[in-house]
């Protein structure tokens, strides 16, 4: 172990001491780092967002150690506490009253452990870091492409940054500070946001759908500024007539192939949620939101 990754292991062990989940609370550690050590940290946004969202936590004066390596124990946290699980399921390899016992029996239950060994201070690389965020996101988002590495998969997804330049781009040996865990766990707080909210109005859309007179009577969700959404009805006379936010629409279903409801972030231009309508006239709504193992920017 190179004396980098030492201190980092060190680190992680008196910060697991001192409190839940990499929480410092004690003396030793708080005479390491300034006040607000991340305040001029590339990941200072990411680090404010996530402890506002009550997923990242800082010491008692407000460090983070951005800087340092993220152990197993604080990102399971995270994503525990991200997902909002509630249900538990038994780890006997962590003694009762274990800090991070609790955010292990909810990833268990959820799934996120298998074929993970239990080492709450073990220091993570990148690739031991994406293949918690797939066992933690599968539900969510699908299986990963199965021609990458875990590692080498949230790189092409857009949410875990490339080696530095001049090294291989996959690289899964390298270490996730905290900063750039912060960064990912960012992602995925506003992903699961953002598919919450792409559901909710597509069961609006959804619930205005009618078959009146041989049309398709409907209207798209005013929603808000966060997203942009959209109706599109394909024709069999190869055409697309598409209805925005707040727009009534009245179709006839025997001139209609099939018909989408869309749902966009609006700041990103990720998808909330893409849900189909095939088979007419049954209105029967289909999810087709992209999955892990569509490249990004593919359909």
């Amino acid at each position: 172990m190179n004396r980098r990754a030492m201190m980092s292991y060190l680190l992680a062990s008196v910060l697991a001491m001192a409190g839940f989940i990499g929480v410092a609370d004690s003396h030793t550690v708080k005479a390491a780092a300034q006040a607000k050590d991340y305040a001029s940290h590339t990941a200072k946004a990411a680090i404010d967002f996530g402890v506002q969202k009550k997923y990242l936590w800082l010491d008692s004066k407000g460090n983070f150690y951005p800087n340092s390596q993220i152990t197993q124990g604080q990102f399971i946290a995270s994503l525990v506490a991200i997902r909002g699980l509630k249900e538990v399921a038994p780890v006997p390899q962590l003694p009762a009253g274990h800090w991070a016992k609790m955010s292990y029996e909810k990833a268990q239950k959820a799934g996120i452990l298998a074929g993970v060994k239990v080492e709450p201070n073990k220091l993570l690389t990148k690739e031991e870091t994406a293949a918690l965020v797939y066992a933690a996101w599968k539900p969510i988002r699908g299986e990963k492409d199965p021609n990458l590495s875990n590692a080498g998969a949230l790189i092409t997804w857009g949410w875990m940054k490339l080696a530095p330049s001049g090294q291989p781009k996959f690289r899964e040996d390298l270490p996730v500070t905290r900063g750039e865990a912060a960064e990912i766990l960012r992602y995925l707080w506003k992903d699961k946001w953002q598919l919450e909210e792409g559901a909710k109005y597509a069961a609006e859309f959804h619930k205005s759908l009618k078959i009146v007179n041989g049309k398709i009577v409907g209207k798209v969700p005013r929603g808000d500024s966060n997203f942009k959404m959209e109706a599109m009805f394909f024709t069999k006379q190869n055409e697309v007539k598409g209805f925005l936010k707040n727009q009534s629409f009245n179709v006839p279903v025997g001139n209609v192939i099939a018909f989408s409801f869309s749902v966009i972030n609006s700041n990103d231009s990720t998808d909330a949620g893409i849900f189909m309508y095939k088979k007419l006239p049954t209105l029967e709504q289909t999810n087709n939101t992209r999955k892990f193992h569509t490249m990004k920017g593919e359909k």
